[in-house]
């Protein structure tokens, strides 16, 4: 099975947890101690990339992680630098609310001749940065979207949907003080019938909860793993409050 049909499996149990690992952070021992307590959480995949990822530290933690856990390896790139071979697939995404054509398109042609010689597995992604951003918004030249103006948000989801894109992810911003609006989770979720991943700025059981409530199909954690002293009981409190909604 491959991974697109995985997660469209998985969601037809329940509401899914990914955890998301920056290979910059940690050696690939580390990310590996990482991830194995993650799945043991209740994780039911890991994601793998950042904002500025160098492809040598990228090459050598999802092959570690690809040796040695059970749930897919996908990859979601920053850059053209964001590719391994090791990974079981990537998101293959455009950053719709961009201010540069790079990373709308550019970056995406560069890479795209890559990825069809490696065989990986691409899943079409329409990429959306909310208020505040992060280092992403930033990084990616967005015209961010207001938290106010769900409206927005569901007009880039219907757009995405258009175009074939298969996941829309909602993006506050790593470290974000607050997660994306409910209001807007539910306008997005209500105006489309794309898979809507949702992350940055979830940081407990309670706060997944209201996500998956609102609409969310994915969470994604990444930033609260790396600042948690007990990983397995964070994210099984994180998966139970995504299961509870």
């Amino acid at each position: 099975m491959n991974v697109e049909d995985y997660l469209k499996e998985s969601l037809k149990d329940h509401k899914l947890h990914l955890t998301l690992l920056d290979p910059e952070e940690q050696s690939p021992e580390k990310a590996v101690e990482i991830a194995k307590e993650a799945v043991t959480g209740g994780t039911d995949a890991i994601m793998l990339g950042g904002s500025t990822t160098n492809s040598n530290e990228l090459d050598a933690t999802a092959k570690a992680l690809k040796e040695n856990i059970d749930v897919p390896v996908i990859l979601f790139p920053g850059n053209i630098s964001g590719v391994s071979r090791y990974a079981d697939a990537i998101l293959f995404m455009s950053l719709l609310n961009s201010t540069n054509p790079y990373w709308i398109t550019g970056a995406q042609a560069l890479g795209a001749p890559t990825i069809k010689k490696m065989g990986i597995e691409t899943i079409p992604m329409g990429y959306l940065v909310v208020e505040p951003g992060g280092t992403v918004g930033w990084v990616g030249d967005a015209k961010l979207i207001p938290r106010a103006k769900p409206d927005l948000a569901a007009a880039y989801a219907i757009a995405a949907e258009f175009m074939g894109m298969k996941l829309l992810y909602l993006e506050a911003g790593s470290g974000a003080g607050n997660h994306i609006p409910a209001e807007m989770i539910a306008a997005v979720k209500k105006s489309s019938d794309i898979i809507l991943i949702v992350g940055g700025g979830i940081r407990s059981g309670e706060e997944a909860r209201e996500v998956a409530a609102a609409g969310a199909d994915i969470i994604v954690t990444g930033t609260v793993v790396e600042n948690s002293s007990n990983i397995h009981q964070k994210i099984s409190e994180l998966v139970q409050g995504i299961r509870s909604a």
